[in-house]
C-alpha cells in the first residue's frame, strides 16, 4: 500500500489544513490536474471559484472551443469524464482543409492516417460541467473558493497562506493558474514572453453548406482563418489578425463580421448566419516559464506555456502536462513524497521536448506565413503542396497532433 505524501490534520485544526496537492486555478487543466490526482488517492485542494459553466443550449454555442487531441480524449476517458460529456455537443473531426495564399493547399485525412478521427471539436462549458460534477463527487478533493496570498517552502512541503487567513500546507503545489501565473511568478519561474501583437478573434456560425466534419483553415497576408465543425452546420471561427485589424472586427456587427469571414474563405460553406453574441478577442503570445518545477511546485497549462494558436494545440499541450505529472506521481518509489524533487525532475524531462518542438513549430509557421516577401510566399505555398504530396510527412504530423 502506498504511503501518502502527508497525512490530513485534525479537522478541529480550522487555522492550518494539510493536503498532499494543493492545486492553484480553475480553469480546465486546473480542473483536469485536480481530478486526477486524486484518483491516485491523493488528498487535494483546489483553489478556484465555484463558478457555473455557462449554460449553452440550441443554436447557442460557447465563445471558447477546444480542438481535443486524441491524447486528450483519451485523459478525459481515463478520469470517466468524456462518458459525462454532451455527445450532442462534441463534433469529430475527419479531414482538414489547409489553403495558402498563393493556391497552395493541404489536405489531412483520417482514413488516410489510419485513425478514427484528427480531433474532437467541444465547448469549453461541455467539458467544465463534466469535470465539475466528478469533482464534487470525489472525497479526496476539497474546493476552496480563496485567493492564495502567500508561498513559502521548506524541506518538508510547501505552505500556502489564503486570503480568508488560513493557511494549506502540501507536499506538492501545481500552478494551473493561466498565462498571468501568480504560482510561477512567487515561484521565481517567470520566463520569456514575445508579444505577436495579433488578437485571436472568435465567434460561432451555421453555414449553409454541410462542413462534411472539416476542419479548414486559410493564410492570407499575415492573417489566419480556422473554421472548425460543431453539430449541426455549426462552425467556431479563429481569425488569428493584427492588433489594428483584429479590434475593427471586433467592433463589427455579427452579420457584418460574417460576410467578412465569407470573403476570406472564399465561401466555401456559403453564406454563414451568426449564432452568438459578438465576437470576443485574446491577445496572442508566446510564452514559456524558465523551469516548469522548483522546490514542491510544477507548473502546468499556460502557467508554464503559451503557444500560438495556429496549430489549435494550447489545450493539448496543458492535458498532456497533466498526464505527464500523474504519470510521474504514479511512478515515484514508496519512500518518496508526491511533491519530491525527484519526481518533478522526471516529470519536467517528460515535457520538455513536446514543449520546445511545440513552440518551435507554431513560432515558425507564424514568421513563416507572416512575411510579405515573393520568396517567402513561394517557399510557404510549394511547402504546403509538397507535403501534400508526401504521404509519409503527412502521417507524421498527424501523429504529433494526435498527441
Amino acid at each position: 500500500m502506498r504511503w501518502r505524501c502527508i497525512r490530513r490534520m485534525s479537522q478541529t485544526q480550522t487555522s492550518s489544513q494539510t493536503h498532499d496537492v494543493v492545486v492553484v486555478g480553475g480553469g480546465l487543466v486546473g480542473k483536469a490536474a485536480a481530478l486526477l490526482l486524486s484518483q491516485a488517492r491523493l488528498s487535494v485542494a483546489l483553489l478556484a471559484q465555484p463558478v457555473a459553466p455557462a449554460t449553452a443550449g440550441g443554436d447557442m454555442w460557447d465563445a471558447r472551443i477546444y480542438s481535443l487531441s486524441s491524447s486528450s480524449q483519451a485523459l478525459f476517458e481515463r478520469m470517466r469524464v468524456w462518458q459525462a460529456v454532451d455527445p450532442a455537443r462534441v463534433n469529430p473531426v475527419y479531414d482538414m482543409e489547409v489553403f495558402g495564399d498563393e493556391r497552395g493547399s493541404l489536405h489531412f485525412s483520417a482514413y488516410q492516417a489510419a485513425v478514427p478521427q484528427l480531433a474532437w471539436i467541444a465547448e469549453s462549458s461541455n467539458l467544465e460541467r463534466a469535470l465539475d460534477a466528478a469533482l464534487r463527487f470525489s472525497p479526496q478533493v476539497q474546493w476552496l473558493d480563496a485567493r492564495a496570498d502567500a508561498l513559502e517552502v521548506d524541506a518538508a512541503a510547501a505552505s500556502v497562506r489564503l486570503s480568508d487567513g488560513k493557511t494549506l500546507r502540501a507536499a506538492l503545489v501545481v500552478g494551473a493558474d493561466g498565462a498571468h501565473s501568480w504560482v510561477r511568478r512567487t515561484a521565481g519561474l517567470d520566463g520569456s514572453v514575445h508579444r505577436y501583437e495579433q488578437l485571436g478573434v472568435v465567434c460561432n456560425f451555421r453555414a449553409e453548406r454541410p462542413h462534411r466534419d472539416t476542419a479548414f483553415q486559410w493564410f492570407h497576408d499575415g492573417e489566419i482563418i480556422a473554421l472548425l465543425p460543431l453539430p449541426d452546420q455549426h462552425v467556431s471561427l479563429v481569425w488569428s489578425a493584427a492588433d489594428e485589424h483584429a479590434n475593427h472586427l471586433l467592433a463589427l456587427d455579427p452579420k457584418a463580421l460574417a460576410a467578412r469571414v465569407d470573403t476570406f474563405s472564399s465561401g466555401e460553406l456559403g453564406r454563414l448566419a451568426p449564432v452568438s453574441a459578438r465576437a470576443q478577442g485574446f491577445p496572442l503570445v508566446l510564452a514559456q516559464a524558465r523551469r516548469l518545477i522548483a522546490a514542491r511546485v510544477a507548473l502546468v497549462g499556460d502557467a508554464a506555456h503559451v503557444v500560438h494558436p495556429l496549430a489549435g494545440q494550447g489545450m493539448n499541450l496543458g492535458l498532456r502536462d497533466v498526464a505527464a505529472l500523474g504519470d510521474a506521481v504514479a511512478a515515484r518509489e514508496s519512500f518518496r513524497d508526491c511533491g519530491d524533487a525527484a519526481v518533478l525532475r522526471r516529470y519536467e524531462r517528460a515535457r520538455k521536448e513536446d514543449i520546445g518542438s511545440m513552440a518551435l513549430t507554431t513560432d515558425g509557421l507564424h514568421k513563416l506565413f507572416s512575411t510579405r516577401s515573393p520568396l517567402a510566399k513561394f517557399v510557404r505555398n510549394a511547402g504546403l503542396d509538397g507535403v501534400n504530396m508526401l504521404p509519409f510527412v503527412k502521417k507524421f504530423l498527424i501523429g504529433r497532433a494526435l498527441g
